[in-house]
């Protein structure tokens, strides 16, 4: 994914197993750098449809 972020770009993403998750900030710089940022302890469920 950060191969895919253009330069200037910002990934915002739940990172960890499913119990102990920090929400991530990812910064990729306009010269390539990457800045990573974890924030808050989040939990997210996975969505499921119903049909």
């Amino acid at each position: 994914m950060l191969e895919q972020l253009k330069p200037g770009g910002r990934l915002i993403l739940p990172v960890g197993p499913a119990e102990t998750q920090l929400l991530t900030v990812i910064d990729k710089g306009v010269a390539g750098d990457i800045r990573i940022h974890e924030l808050i302890p989040v939990r997210f469920s996975r969505l499921e449809t119903v049909t």
